[in-house]
């Protein structure tokens, strides 16, 4: 879970880096959630090292409901309709600017299902006045990436419950180092 934590902070300051994302709020949650499986993964690891039972015993249940969690919404996103999902995009697209601009940018369309001439378009497709509208583009990645985001999802989340697993059996286990007459 160390690798995955540095995976996702790594490819936050990628998209920044790069000028993929500009909003600083979804690679802000993008890193809290590396960071926040970082340390997880530490205490895990720390307490299977020391074999710790307490420490052994929160990593168990945080990884529990890590698991509840990612397990929810790989499922909600691989339930999601094509109605369900151009409602989530109209949303998204309607509340927030600075997405607006990267998605204009990055895809080369402009505005979401009509572009009208006294809106700002960031694209460069503007300035040859043939932009196609943003929904459409939208529409056929959303499916894609929800469906690829909902499969990883769910593998990593059956991950995690083989870690609960694993975490319960060596918590059982007697310690190797400890003394053994006090078992007795």
């Amino acid at each position: 879970f160390q690798l995955v934590s540095l995976l996702l902070i790594g490819i936050a300051a990628w998209g920044i880096g790069f000028g993929l994302i500009s909003s600083f709020r979804v690679v802000g949650v993008v890193i809290a959630v590396g960071v926040f499986l970082f340390f997880i993964a530490l205490v895990g690891l720390i307490g299977a090292v020391k074999h710790h039972q307490v420490l052994l015993f929160f990593y168990m249940i945080i990884l529990l409901l890590v698991f509840i969690v990612q397990f929810s919404v790989s499922c909600a996103c691989l339930a999601l309709n094509e109605e369900q999902q151009s409602e989530l995009l109209e949303v998204g697209w309607s509340n927030t600017n600075s997405a607006r601009t990267d998605i204009e940018r990055n895809l080369n369309c402009c505005g979401f299902r009509v572009f009208y001439p006294n809106e700002t378009c960031a694209a460069d497709c503007l300035r040859t006045l043939h932009c196609k509208p943003c929904a459409p583009i939208m529409e056929e990645y959303s499916g894609m990436v929800l469906r690829f985001v909902g499969g990883i999802g769910l593998f990593f989340s059956f991950t995690e419950i083989l870690g609960v697993w694993l975490t319960y059996r060596y918590r059982n286990q007697k310690d190797p180092r400890a003394n053994p007459s006090a078992f007795i």
